[in-house]
């Protein structure tokens, strides 16, 4: 039966864009659904300021009027102007193991972006580095953490066989925490410490934190600015994401490092892992879904890292050093066991080499593709 290709127009058909992956993973271990409410603002152009800026298309593949696919395009006008690209992206494709669906659904995308003077389709990649990106090739059989893409093995055949390659590889690392910190690391903790007349805040609430946001965020935009498909948050973006997750994470996993004159100078945020949370209550966090994903936080062997920077004034002095040594200890005293490192991309050799000193592996790996359409 032909596979018909159409354009998310209704509230109806958004609704078979977002639960569609659910029947696809039904009986997928891994898969961790998202949070519903957070989806449906996701696609909200009144909600996700993102719309502002980019051109978007939802598509679904529909077989004997049944939802058989799904795929996302968008055009990030603001991104492609300030690095002089003329790049599509496709994000949260979805098809059951049925190549032409999905060769149906890459080929509107490129379509779509060579309407719109684009040269080049890259993906997965959303509105921004902010958003799940690249497609799992290695270590399928490791647990999906929050913030991160789940396939099947099919999946990257299917785009493989669409015509598309390696443009980015992501690794994720594995590192076990340590009953003690190494000397190695002890002395340059130390050193950083006494060298750079800085200060450490820990926090244990929620109120404590807050202050903190707003810099850590202006903090985030400096030094992310040339890791790719990065796109700077403005003030209500900012607001956005704080609304979004300031809830759920962990106070005591965020380290902040301040000068002397108290500028946010450093950051890592961490999170213990909520997968199985997000999973037992199947992406629905009202009524009572929220008390699970906070019940199974308590009982997670896994902290998360999610976001982390140094301002590139204070680089190469130890600050490295002392946030991570900061997390470990915090991680060690609440019984963690693990630390995944989240993303990092193949070429930032400097990130690796010092998760590698922390005897980090690499355990999974995320690819972006590409693919010209001119």
């Amino acid at each position: 039966m032909a596979v018909e290709i159409i354009e998310v127009t209704s509230r109806k058909h958004l609704k078979h864009f977002i639960y569609l992956p659910a029947k696809i993973h039904k009986t997928h271990k891994n898969w961790v659904p998202p949070i519903y409410i957070d989806e449906w603002q996701y696609f909200n152009p009144r909600r996700n300021r993102f719309f502002n800026y980019c051109d978007t298309i939802l598509l679904l593949a529909i077989r004997g009027n049944k939802p058989v696919g799904r795929i996302m395009g968008i055009i990030n006008h603001k991104y492609n102007e300030a690095h002089n690209e003329y790049d599509g992206r496709f994000c949260l494709l979805e098809t059951y193991d049925e190549q032409d669906v999905a060769h149906a659904l890459l080929k509107a995308v490129e379509q779509w972006i060579s309407s719109k003077k684009m040269k080049r389709l890259v993906g997965p990649l959303g509105f921004s580095d902010k958003d799940p990106q690249g497609m799992l090739i290695e270590g399928f059989e490791e647990p999906i953490v929050i913030a991160t893409n789940c396939n099947y093995p099919y999946q990257v055949i299917h785009v493989e066989n669409a015509g598309y390659t390696k443009h980015e590889d992501l690794l994720v690392y594995k590192i076990t925490i340590p009953d003690e910190i190494p000397d190695f690391y002890n002395k340059i903790y130390e050193r950083g410490i006494q060298n750079n007349n800085i200060h450490i805040h820990n926090f244990k609430s929620h109120r404590q934190l807050k202050p903190f946001i707003r810099p850590v965020l202006n903090l985030l935009n400096q030094v992310y600015s040339d890791i790719y498909a990065f796109s700077p948050l403005n003030e209500q973006e900012m607001d956005d994401i704080t609304r979004r997750y300031f809830s759920i994470l962990d106070p005591r996993f965020i380290k902040v490092v301040v000068n002397k004159d108290n500028e946010v100078i450093a950051f890592i945020i961490g999170m213990p892992d909520i997968s199985q949370g997000i999973r037992s209550c199947k992406g629905h966090i009202f009524p009572f879904g929220i008390l699970k994903i906070l019940y199974y936080r308590k009982k997670a062997m896994q902290l998360d890292l999610l976001l982390g920077g140094i301002h590139d004034d204070y680089k190469n002095l130890g600050i490295d050093a002392v946030i991570g040594v900061k997390m470990i200890e915090e991680a060690h005293k609440a019984g963690l066991k693990y630390i995944d490192s989240h993303l990092v991309l193949e070429t930032n050799v400097k990130m690796r080499a010092e998760l590698e000193r922390m005897n980090g592996n690499v355990y999974k790996k995320y690819r972006i593709f590409k693919k010209d359409v001119i």
